[in-house]
């Protein structure tokens, strides 16, 4: 494995297998732990396509693992970022960490993906399910 981020709040192991592995620690870990748990599943629910899937949640080690978004971007403009996170928002979740930090670039269908959940909200009237369309 090689480790992608190392903090007091988190370590971010990446497997051969390309799988994420973070691992919360430091001061409410277990409150961001389950905050980011919640918010990933919220966020599949509704199928968005350009956030992590969650594969396992450990709330014995606080640890989640992930499916792989890609690479960290380095540079973007404050237009293209901004888009980036406003398009999150049309899925329920306000990111509350909207930093380029924050953002991958997935080569294989060249989108750019947001990561690391565990300060999100999700907004009050996304909290149900969508309604299915009339018949």
């Amino acid at each position: 494995m090689r480790d992608v981020k190392d903090t007091l709040r988190a370590l971010v192991r990446i497997g051969y297998d390309g799988r994420v592995f973070k691992t919360f620690r430091g001061p409410k870990a277990e409150e961001r732990f389950a905050n980011e748990v919640r918010v990933l599943r919220h966020l599949e629910e509704r199928e968005c396509p350009f956030v992590p899937r969650l594969l396992e949640a450990d709330a014995e080690q606080l640890r989640i693992v992930t499916t792989n978004c890609g690479t960290r971007v380095e540079h973007l403009d404050d237009a293209r970022r901004d888009e980036i996170f406003a398009d999150l928002e049309k899925y329920g979740v306000r990111h509350d960490d909207a930093e380029t930090r924050n953002i991958t670039y997935r080569q294989q269908d060249g989108r750019f993906c947001v990561i690391d959940f565990e300060f999100a909200t999700i907004l009050a009237d996304s909290e149900k399910k969508p309604d299915a369309p009339p018949a």
